[in-house]
């Protein structure tokens, strides 16, 4: 990591690019089924931009299963925050807080200034979220109010989606 175009590295971690679930076959069976019966029912009520959707969530989910997510290296430095190639300043970062609850949930939420840039989750793995805490209260605000996994991210662990 060039230390002059990012800063320091105050904490870094690995993670992996999107969960891998493991789905059994039943699962599949019935994501099958649901989906199917979904898209009928998009077919008779012609609401065919809700039928492309359908499909387009079935090839995605096709598509993560053919290959495993790659890891990528987690560095949160003095000037924002690196996650893979992808570069965040403290600018861009309305506040942040940190959701630990192991086993279930070990996240690190970032919200961003611009509403174009969704809540970003970064799984914590093994990282002490005291330190990430220090490391990272000096730059952004923390939002306590966030204590919990955010609906999406318990909704696509229990769903395995």
């Amino acid at each position: 990591m060039p230390e002059q175009s990012f800063g320091k590295s105050l904490v870094s971690w690995e993670t992996w690019e999107y969960p891998k679930h493991d789905r059994s076959l039943r699962w599949y069976i019935i994501a099958g089924i649901v989906g199917t019966a979904l898209l009928l029912y998009a077919i008779l009520t012609a609401s065919f931009p809700f039928a492309v959707i359908l499909l387009m969530i079935g090839i995605i989910i096709f598509l993560s299963h053919l290959h495993d997510p790659a890891r990528v290296v987690v560095h949160v430095t003095t000037n924002g925050v690196l996650i893979g190639h992808h570069f965040y300043g403290y600018k861009e970062v309305e506040n942040f807080s940190v959701v630990y609850n192991p086993p279930y949930s070990k996240v690190l939420y970032l919200d961003f200034v611009s509403r174009w840039h969704p809540l970003t989750s970064i799984p914590l793995e093994e990282v002490d979220p005291n330190i990430l805490r220090e490391s990272l209260m000096p730059y952004v605000i923390e939002n306590l109010a966030r204590d919990h996994e955010t609906l999406n991210d318990v909704l696509a662990r229990l769903l395995k989606i």
